[in-house]
């Protein structure tokens, strides 16, 4: 799974450690990516979105479908 927002672009940040004595170590920092199921080119997609465009709105999930378990036909009958 790639670690950039297929929305934003959001993609790693470098930077450095600093310790207390002010030695400076590589350091890399992730967005928080998520796969999530979104309305796409006319259909359901899973794409790669990190948590920022999913709490401002510009993702748009589709309905959860809940599928109702069967009924055995012991318990119907009774």
């Amino acid at each position: 799974m790639s670690k950039v927002c297929e929305l934003c672009g959001k993609g790693r940040q470098v930077g450095y450690n600093v310790s207390h004595a002010h030695n400076k170590t590589k350091k890399v920092w992730h967005p928080n990516i998520q796969k999530v199921r979104v309305y796409k080119a006319g259909g359901v997609k899973r794409i790669n979105v990190c948590t920022r465009c999913i709490r401002s709105g510009v993702v748009v999930k589709p309905p959860k479908v809940r599928l109702r378990p069967e009924f055995k036909s012991e318990e119907i009958a009774t």
